[in-house]
């Protein structure tokens, strides 16, 4: 039997070479400066510009780029191609493909204040290549805010402890906020006092669990679960919801979706200082005992023993299962289809908006990119890896093949309750607590992600008067780029899409759509880099940037013409109107983000070579 512990050796020695090695070389590469003013300083204006301390703003960053997809790929990679090819993609192309992009990606906007990566392309490739690209990110936030609402909502409905304690992390993080800002109160004391606060209302949450709506028939909630809104019915009128215990949008979870969607766009919408930096640094606490302490544990859980079982991969999983994958979903061949689906654990285009979005506005020196940038997303990575032990540990359900939405969050929450009996923890306390670590990531990536799509919108329509407008008082611009106007639309949209009964199908667009931004965010350094110094080398940048180009665009055309047009339209495989013109959708959406990228790929490949041609920056190029 093979011991779950290798999975975590090979990530740690590859992301500490990483870290010592790689990351100092790039911070020189790019001359980080402490005695230079960061755009937080700079632009300090309370809202958006507001410097922090290094701790903060990596529990900020780290909170917000670890969403739910980092959990659900790896696992589902794994239950897929087996392990070995899942863990060898996040050990070797986290720290030299995902930690670049994002260290890139920060430093970049942090050398053009603040502004985000379609603002620096285009002020290398023009106007034409700026809007693509912002365009392009603004419908890929809402694919995101869609789906970790969605996933929040399952997570709710499975684990009702977790609803509470969700409640009362942002409770305290108001109050937190407060404290430190308005107060000016002692920094590490109220760290203690707030932090401590926090994991009681673990326990608050294990004791007094929520619903909105009452369970399903075959599914039960915990003893002495309220119900709140039991006095409306089953819920099963909700838009979309489907009163099955084999349905995902059951009422419960139909329920809380437009709760957290709300919840998002008016935390959004509020000063940085108020609830987002507060919030996003005490639950990185959270974070960091969930996945630092689950890391922990296999290391005690492998030397001393478990209470439960051993730490050991399951017989279910497979070190390798073939290039066409398991026979449950094949063929889905494991080039290109396996880095796709792993996506986030290894590399992100979300990130490269979230640090040039709202971290890059918060930066307090130039030097702690390094630690946020680099060694966030190499936090990510460990996430990637834990995801990958509670699969190994859980096994697969013999009705399932233990990936997607459905596999990968009981998975994650079993095998990490499982995982943490190394400490006596006993598995009735484990799994609520691994479940609540869950929504905690995909809180935060979620209202994050809703005032990245507002920064989104205020550089493509002009940025007069953004931070300070809610949008119902102007005109059509104002309320494209107001505080409250542009997050609603942006979840009106993403709730569509929830309730439409599609969004499952797609789950594998948002994918591609995730990591061709990663391969334009790359793209986008790689410019930067070559218009700032015509010497410099491109490597680090245009090998990634390269290789998720040709990665996406592969998968994408497998998406639009194998999935779509031959399986689901000439084969058959979509049923009723509906389905068949779902699938029509899905594969124009995969055409049209191929064409994107490889128009965007060619007007940057022309800069480059203008710029080394003639060893200064490129003219502006026309719109043609």
């Amino acid at each position: 039997m093979v011991q779950v512990i290798w999975i975590v050796a090979a990530v740690l020695v590859t992301f500490t070479v990483g870290y010592v090695g790689y990351s100092r070389y790039l911070s020189r590469f790019v001359d980080l400066d402490d005695s230079r003013e960061t755009p937080a300083h700079k632009y300090e204006d309370g809202q958006e510009y507001v410097p922090a301390k290094k701790p903060v703003l990596l529990g900020h960053h780290f909170s917000s780029i670890a969403g739910g997809a980092p959990i659900v790929g790896p696992i589902t990679a794994g239950a897929i191609w087996g392990w070995v090819p899942a863990l060898a993609w996040v050990a070797i192309g986290n720290p030299l493909m995902g930690a670049v992009h994002d260290f890139i990606s920060l430093s970049g906007s942090m050398r053009h204040e603040g502004k985000s990566i379609g603002y620096i392309i285009g002020e290398y490739v023009g106007e034409r290549g700026k809007d693509m690209l912002l365009w392009f990110a603004f419908l890929t936030i809402i694919l995101v805010v869609a789906v970790f609402a969605l996933v929040v909502g399952i997570v709710l409905n499975a684990y009702p402890q977790a609803a509470t304690a969700s409640l009362v992390y942002i409770l305290l993080a108001l109050v937190f906020g407060v404290y430190l800002y308005q107060f000016d109160a002692p920094f590490i004391p109220g760290t203690i006092a707030f932090v401590a606060a926090v994991f009681a209302g673990v326990w608050v949450g294990i004791q007094y669990p929520i619903a909105l709506f009452p369970a399903v028939e075959g599914v039960s909630y915990p003893a002495g679960t309220v119900v709140l809104l039991e006095f409306l019915g089953d819920g099963a009128w909700l838009p979309g919801a489907v009163a099955s215990a084999d349905a995902v949008l059951q009422p419960n979870v139909a329920a809380w979706v437009p709760v957290i969607l709300i919840y998002a766009a008016l935390a959004s919408g509020l000063p940085v200082w108020i609830l987002l930096q507060p919030r996003d640094y005490l639950s990185s606490f959270l974070l960091y005992a969930g996945v630092g302490g689950a890391l922990l544990a296999i290391v005690v859980g492998t030397i001393f023993g478990t209470s439960a079982e051993p730490l050991v991969v399951a017989d279910s999983i497979q070190p390798f299962t073939g290039f066409l994958g398991v026979d449950a979903v094949s063929p889905y061949p494991l080039f290109p289809l396996l880095f796709v689906t792993i996506a986030c654990g290894t590399i992100s285009g979300f990130h490269s908006l979230v640090s040039s979005g709202t971290t890059a506005k918060q930066l307090n020196k130039e030097s702690d990119a390094r630690l946020i940038g680099y060694g966030g997303m190499l936090g990510e990575g460990l996430l990637a890896a834990t995801a990958l032990s509670t699969l190994a540990v859980a096994g697969i359900a013999s009705d399932a093949a233990g990936g997607g939405i459905g596999g990968a969050l009981p998975n994650f929450a079993a095998g990490g309750a499982t995982i943490l009996t190394s400490f006596n923890i006993p598995v009735a306390y484990g799994g609520p607590f691994m479940a609540l670590v869950l929504v905690s990531f995909l809180l935060t990536s979620t209202d994050t992600a809703a005032r990245l799509g507002r920064y989104m919108m205020e550089e493509i329509v002009g940025t007069e008067g953004s931070g300070t407008e809610t949008g119902f008082a102007g005109g059509l611009d104002s309320f494209a780029r107001g505080r409250y106007t542009n997050p609603l639309v942006q979840i009106v949209l993403a709730y569509a899409l929830v309730v439409s009964g599609e969004w499952a199908t797609l789950w594998a667009l948002f994918g591609g759509a995730n990591q061709l931004l990663a391969a334009l965010a790359l793209l986008t350094g790689t410019v930067w880099l070559a218009n700032w110094e015509g010497s410099k080398q491109l490597v680090s940048t245009g090998v990634p940037m390269a290789i998720m180009v040709v990665i996406t665009v592969l998968a994408l055309l497998w998406l639009a013409f194998y999935e779509n047009l031959f399986n689901a339209l000439v084969q058959g495989g979509a049923t009723g109107l509906g389905g068949q013109i779902s699938s029509v959708v899905q594969m124009v959406l995969a055409l049209v983000l191929v064409y994107l990228a490889l128009s965007l790929v060619r007007i940057g490949y022309r800069n480059i070579s203008e710029v080394r041609r003639t060893g200064g920056a490129a003219p502006e190029p026309g719109d043609d």
